[in-house]
């Protein structure tokens, strides 16, 4: 009889499509083919083989990588952006800042005693 390994976790289960790759890896490496093989026979005659094949495969290494990274369930884009959202686009430091519930009494009471001090003086 045949064995079959089912997941425990059926969400990490992706849908293949062809060749067992997924539709996402399909588009990445398809993408990665329509610009990488012209570039490789465009570079072929005036840089030669091993030349021409290091580039395409530098072209086509971020398609490859688009469509296979995962990081904690994210695709390569999204953890990118998380990256560069952190490191760039936001401060450095953070300072924790809260509203202080009794300050607000305390500045109400300080308040509450001046008008008082003005009208029994007045």
């Amino acid at each position: 009889m045949a064995y079959v390994p089912v997941p425990k976790d059926l969400t990490k289960v992706k849908t293949k499509v062809m060749f067992n790759l997924t539709k996402r890896q399909l588009i990445c490496f398809g993408g990665g083919a329509l610009i990488g093989a012209p570039l490789f026979f465009l570079l072929l005659r005036p840089l030669g083989s091993s030349t021409a094949a290091m580039c395409m495969m530098l072209v086509m290494l971020p398609f490859f990588l688009l469509g296979v990274y995962e990081k904690n369930g994210q695709p390569m884009e999204k953890v990118v952006g998380s990256i560069v959202r952190t490191i760039f686009l936001r401060p450095r430091q953070r300072p924790y800042r809260t509203n202080n519930f009794y300050e607000v009494l305390e500045r109400q009471d300080k308040l509450d005693k001046e008008v008082y001090r003005i009208v029994q003086g007045g």
